[in-house]
């Protein structure tokens, strides 16, 4: 899977939703990439709360670049998320 997390070791401590303006902790990965930009085995992740899992796979899905959701226990933690409010 690759690099998730590492480089802000604030992730791992302190796992944020990535939906604007949220600041609650996430529980889930959003793991996806953009096919027009990245190898196909790049993987980017979002992290998402339980309120805001569904509607960030939605805006992932519609535009095909979700890959998988993973609990945040599960990533590998050598490089940052990305995230919309990035």
């Amino acid at each position: 899977m690759g690099d998730l997390l590492a480089a802000r070791p604030d992730a791992v401590e302190d796992p944020l939703c990535s939906a604007r303006g949220c600041r609650a902790e996430a529980g889930w990965g959003l793991l996806w990439n953009n096919p027009r930009l990245h190898t196909p085995e790049r993987r980017k992740v979002w992290l998402a709360c339980d309120a805001h899992r569904e509607h960030l796979e939605q805006f992932l899905g519609a535009r095909s670049f979700l890959r998988a959701t993973v609990p945040v226990a599960d990533l590998d933690v050598s490089a940052p998320p990305a995230g919309p409010r990035a």
